[in-house]
């Protein structure tokens, strides 16, 4: 199985894109695992946010297979413990999924389409961060459950 998180714009915080790429080296020792970038949409001025989050919306779903598994990071999605997103990683690892996808939307989420799209919804928290910052949370979250899978020390109870 391959593991894709998609967002939407890239990093430009370095400190954020270094710690996220050491993690992402450490994930590729278990899974395969991708970053995939949707361009950041350009001359947003006039465009209202329900307009931004349709573009954005279609690009989305530009880069989403119809096998693809879909999970959206959403505030309003399942909250998990680091055990129990390793268990439900486990899951879709037996379910032979092809590619998991984890999708992390733009400044004001995700269009109705997305939604309609996605097959679960996932929170990291109720807690509202930026973007950049997501990343960086998720991929050590993936870290810390391959880790657990594993039962590697990294993970403490």
């Amino acid at each position: 199985m391959k593991i894709t998180l998609l967002t939407v714009g890239k990093t430009t915080d370095s400190t954020l894109s270094g710690a996220i790429s050491k993690f992402c080296d450490r994930i590729s020792h278990y899974v395969d695992f991708e970053i995939n970038v949707v361009p950041d949409l350009r001359s947003t001025k006039g465009l209202s946010e329900s307009q931004q989050k349709q573009k954005e919306g279609v690009a989305i779903l530009g880069m989403i297979k119809s096998s693809d598994r879909v999970v959206l990071l959403d505030e309003r999605g399942k909250e998990y413990t680091s055990r129990e997103f390793s268990e439900l990683l486990q899951k879709r690892m037996s379910a032979s999924d092809k590619r998991l996808v984890f999708v992390v939307g733009g400044p004001y989420g995700f269009s109705d389409d997305v939604y309609e799209r996605a097959d679960a919804k996932m929170s990291l928290s109720k807690m509202t961060f930026p973007h950049e910052m997501v990343r960086l949370f998720f991929v050590e979250q993936l870290y810390r459950a391959m880790t657990i899978l594993r039962g590697e020390p990294y993970h403490h109870d």
